[in-house]
Order: C-alpha cells, then sequence, then structure tokens
C-alpha cells in the first residue's frame, strides 16, 4: 500500500488508536502516529490541528482522530479549509461518507464503539472511494464560506 495514513487521539482515544495502528500495520499501511504517546490528558485540538495540517500538506493522504466521542476532534479538524473530518459510530457512515462527501479525516469515539467495529469502520473507510458526480459539485460548495 502507498496510502499514508496520520493517526492521531487523546488521552481517552489512547488505547483505541494503538489497537487501530497494529491494525493497519498489519494491513502494510504507512502509519505516522501525531500521538500523544502516553495516556497522560491531554488536549484533543493540539492533536487535531496537528493531524489536519499534515493531511493538507499530503493530500493524497488520510487522516484518523480518536477521542472519547468523535466529535470534538470532529469538530476542531473541520476548522481547517480542505478537511472534511466526519465522525463514524457505523458502517454505513464510514461508507457514505467517503462515497458521498469526499471525508478525508475519519473521527471515532473509544467511549463509543469498541475496538472491533472501530476496525471494521477503519477498513471500510479506506477502502471506499469518492464516487463525485452530482456530489463533487456539493463537496465543492462546501468550501465556500458562507460569510
Amino acid at each position: 500500500m502507498n496510502k499514508k495514513i496520520f493517526i492521531a487521539s487523546d488521552h481517552a482515544g489512547f488505547e483505541l488508536k494503538n489497537i487501530i495502528i497494529e491494525h493497519l500495520k498489519k494491513k502494510e499501511y504507512l502509519i505516522e502516529d501525531i500521538g500523544p504517546f502516553t495516556e497522560d490528558e491531554v488536549d484533543y485540538p493540539i492533536y487535531a490541528h496537528t493531524l489536519s495540517k499534515r493531511v493538507l500538506e499530503n493530500q493524497q493522504h488520510i487522516g484518523i482522530l480518536i477521542c472519547g466521542s468523535g466529535i470534538g476532534m470532529s469538530i476542531a479538524a473541520n476548522k481547517h479549509k480542505g478537511i472534511r473530518a466526519s465522525v463514524c459510530g457505523d458502517l454505513k457512515s464510514a461508507r457514505w461518507t467517503r462515497e458521498h462527501n469526499d471525508a478525508n479525516v475519519l473521527c471515532m469515539g473509544a467511549r463509543i464503539i469498541d475496538a472491533e467495529l472501530a476496525k471494521e469502520i477503519t477498513d471500510i473507510f479506506l477502502a471506499t472511494d469518492f464516487i463525485a458526480g452530482k456530489h463533487k459539485t456539493r463537496v465543492e460548495m462546501l468550501e465556500i464560506s458562507q460569510n
């Protein structure tokens, strides 16, 4: 595989992050762990912003963010123009966010889903391509500032 996966978490997602890293290494993905590297309490926006910048610098690659709910990470990541971060807690959402929204960052909640489901969601997210068509115009609309 030549697709690199950037991955980060906060303290709540630390254990699941490491499980996902091992899962992806077995599938021969290139992994860049953005952190944290201990279970000490951290502020999730720092990791979401760092990962988002890495994805934007390397747009052919994908990001994965894990916190307690996935919500905080997705809010922080979506502050970056060009990032389309989506919280997924089921397989359909993982497929559709890639097919319809061209999501480039997967967010998951370690306190919401178990490790096996997280692995399945990750696999589907990474294996699914954007189908474009009518969705391309809608994704382009996401980049327009409404200010």
